[in-house]
């Protein structure tokens, strides 16, 4: 690697990293540890299940700038709607700063556009900053469309490619989504991102954030190469 190619465009790595804990067997020690040196790096955000979020915002630091997320109907928003929206009621009682939805797909496949937002904007009306996780790389361009402007219109603050189960997130997923975004929103690259140079890449295709459960071990590449 050459160092003055590789982070030619990004100075501080941390503020694009959503660390992730979703591996469900990790253990209450191993979620400490994450949650501290999530908190030591000052990454973006700390994206976690509800059974974590409890625990995780008990060990965050209020008095930084890192942001607790929690997914809510994750990973594939197959669940009623009264129970989504119970989710995420729960989790800002808990104390998460933002929420990753799973929107209900069989709506969007079925042509219940607004069936498909209002669930979205019901959620959004709790107040806290919402993310639309859409499976992008299983829609064709019509479907992914009315997705994105659904979501838009729902008052999410932004899309995330997917959540994890899929093909890993490319700069082509997110030069799919761009002219659909406009700007309106930011754009989460999630799936499959292990190394440095594919986050620089993504950040390079004009993603505003990076879920990844390999947040640690980017931020110590980056910052070696810094040194």
């Amino acid at each position: 690697m050459h160092k003055k190619n590789i982070n030619a465009e990004v100075t501080n790595l941390s503020k694009y990293i959503h660390q992730a804990v979703l591996e469900p067997h990790t253990n209450i020690e191993e979620l400490n540890q994450l949650c501290d040196a999530s908190d030591f790096f000052d990454f973006k955000g700390f994206c976690t299940n509800l059974v974590r979020i409890p625990l995780a915002r008990n060990r965050i630091s209020t008095k930084k700038s890192m942001n607790l997320i929690a997914v809510i109907g994750f990973p594939f928003g197959d669940i009623p709607e009264e129970l989504k929206q119970a989710q995420a009621e729960w989790a800002a009682e808990q104390g998460a700063d933002e929420i990753d939805v799973v929107p209900n797909f069989l709506n969007l496949h079925e042509g219940n556009g607004s069936s498909f937002s209002n669930e979205l904007s019901k959620i959004c009306e709790l107040g806290l900053p919402t993310r639309a996780i859409l499976d992008t790389t299983r829609l064709n361009m019509e479907k992914l469309e009315i997705a994105v402007e659904a979501s838009i219109d729902a008052g999410v603050k932004g899309i995330q490619t997917g959540n994890g189960f899929g093909p890993k997130a490319t700069p082509k997923t997110i030069e799919r989504l761009l002219p659909l975004v406009r700007g309106r929103c930011s754009i989460k690259a999630a799936g499959g991102v292990t190394n440095l140079i594919q986050a620089l890449d993504l950040i390079k295709s004009g993603c505003s954030e990076i879920g990844t459960s390999k947040g640690l071990e980017l931020i110590k590449e980056f910052k070696a190469l810094n040194q």
